[in-house]
């Protein structure tokens, strides 16, 4: 049966916001906490040869009648540009330990086909590949993030490929990336040493891994490039607070510049439910465990500041994002899922908790990019879609590179049968004069009176933008692409030191000052 829930109605939500008068926050700067920088990498991306993430996605090909720079659609290079993505990693995931570089530079006539054995058993002809890449994050004006081979590949294809793209002395590697039409080296700064060693990566216990990270990143730096990389370890699944223990205690602070985490949103992981048609069980399951991402950060952390009192490792959490099943009649191996107002919620609390942490947390990678899980686009045939998830990122850009704001929240509590959680979260910063504060209210039912004690902030005067919508299984689709677009919002005022505002069930609001 669909969920036509009474919950999720126009009718409802209008009734609903009135009761919702009752629900009051309170939001305050906090001048205690210590106060950062918020890493721009933090709102970074992920593009993995998965489903038509890459092919048939981003690239289409030279000879397509799609407009396109060589090979890259025109309207996600405009797309990512506007959302000012800092990085990008590629080629996976658990793609990367089956990819073997060298098939995917070079004539692209000669190179080789390979089965993608992960995802849907397709063909890959190889025709996007490290030229094509890089060539896609120089356009972007963002930061390559490589993934190295571990389980596959041996410690000289990665050496070889770090000499290949980052190589300035006369070397075989370098001589070969010239003669396929690179003359200067791509200096790529952040590499990942393997994906997911834990599952798909080899199925390795830590102790394994650490003993072969120790390897392949000895070897991936010379007298030249030594203190250039930030290399980055293969981290944790979710809780699994033992494989960080190890990375940090079995190795050398030389070695490693950031070790990863890996944790999805999902109601429940072996029946994951569908993208549109949840019930609010199911949303009130997947915010259970969107919100977790706080608690994993803080034990993550916890853990690492042991060996690493001064925070000079980096916490990366890599891929995060919401899983559920694939949309009907799509290839399983593909992940293609639709973006609703679930995944706008997703992203708002995911982001604020990152922004809170950014003391640790100094690269995040949202997964992924273009129609494969909770994507910011998504494409079919020439038409192209923004989804609530991008727009959210979109708003809350003018967070990169900004100082942290730390802030106080006394959130009413929303609650489904037995279980409670906090509605309201929230971040705040101020770069070049401009205080930008972010709000996210989860509550699928009712509106928070939000009160904004404005003494410790330096700006009193803000507008608003909000993301929206009348149900929550709202999604922009190919018919009506721009259902929920972000919307100037109104509802605001100021009372002496204090700004007011009416924060709707389900909805992100962003404030700037002026």
């Amino acid at each position: 049966m669909k969920y036509a829930n009474k919950y999720f109605t126009a009718a409802a939500l209008a009734f609903t916001v009135s009761l919702g008068a009752q629900l009051k926050s309170t939001i305050s700067a906090n001048k205690e906490a210590k106060s950062q920088i918020i890493n721009k990498n933090i709102y970074g991306h992920f593009a993995e040869h998965l489903g038509r993430g890459i092919y048939d996605g981003i690239f289409v090909g030279e000879n397509s009648t799609i407009p396109n720079t060589k090979g890259v659609r025109n309207d996600i290079i405009k797309a990512l540009k506007d959302l000012s993505i800092p990085n990008l990693r590629w080629p996976g995931g658990c793609f990367a330990d089956t990819y073997h570089w060298k098939d995917g530079i070079g004539p692209k006539k000669e190179r080789p086909t390979i089965v993608n054995r992960w995802w849907g058993g397709n063909t890959e002809d190889n025709s996007f590949g490290t030229h094509d890449f890089l060539d896609l994050a120089k356009e972007l004006g963002a930061e390559p993030y490589l993934a190295g081979n571990l389980g596959s590949g041996e410690v000289k294809e990665l050496s070889d490929w770090v000499a290949y793209v980052n190589g300035v002395t006369k070397n075989p590697m370098s001589d070969l990336r010239k003669k396929n039409g690179q003359d200067k080296p791509w200096n790529v700064k952040y590499w990942g040493v393997g994906n997911e060693m834990w599952g798909c990566g080899g199925n390795m216990t830590p102790e394994f891994y650490a003993n072969l990270y120790r390897q392949y990143s000895t070897f991936m730096t010379d007298w030249n490039n030594s203190d250039k990389l930030f290399r980055i370890a293969s981290g944790a699944n979710i809780d699994d607070y033992h494989w960080t223990e190890v990375m940090m205690r079995d190795i050398p602070r030389g070695l490693i510049e950031g070790v990863a985490l890996h944790s999805y949103s999902f109601s429940n992981w072996e029946k994951k439910g569908d993208a549109v048609d949840f019930s609010e069980d199911e949303y009130f399951a997947t915010m259970k465990s969107a919100l977790r991402m706080d608690e994993l950060i803080q034990k993550h952390s916890a853990i690492m500041d042991k060996y690493d009192p001064e925070k000079k490792t980096a916490l990366i959490v890599d891929e995060w994002g919401g899983w559920y099943e694939v949309e009907k009649g799509t290839n399983p191996g593909f992940l293609y899922q639709q973006n609703t107002m679930r995944d706008a919620m997703i992203a708002g609390v995911t982001l604020n908790i990152f922004n809170q942490h950014s003391d640790r947390v100094r690269m995040a990678n949202l997964a992924q990019t273009v129609n494969v899980l909770q994507a910011v686009i998504l494409t079919k045939g020439e038409k192209m879609l923004l989804t609530p998830t991008y727009h959210v990122m979109n708003l809350y850009k003018a967070h990169q590179d900004a100082q942290l704001i730390p802030l106080n929240i006394d959130s009413p509590n929303y609650s489904n049968k037995t279980e409670t959680l906090k509605a309201v979260s929230g971040s705040a910063s101020e770069k070049n004069g401009v205080t930008t504060i972010s709000l996210v209210n989860i509550d699928s039912k009712n509106s928070v009176e939000a009160s904004i004690d404005l003494k410790d902030f330096k700006s009193k005067n803000f507008t608003a933008k909000i993301i929206s919508s009348n149900k929550i299984n709202d999604h922009n689709s190919f018919d009506k692409p721009e259902l929920i677009v972000p919307k100037d919002f109104k509802n605001i005022k100021k009372e002496k030191d204090a700004l007011k505002l009416t924060l709707p069930p389900f909805s992100v609001v962003v404030l700037t000052s002026n």
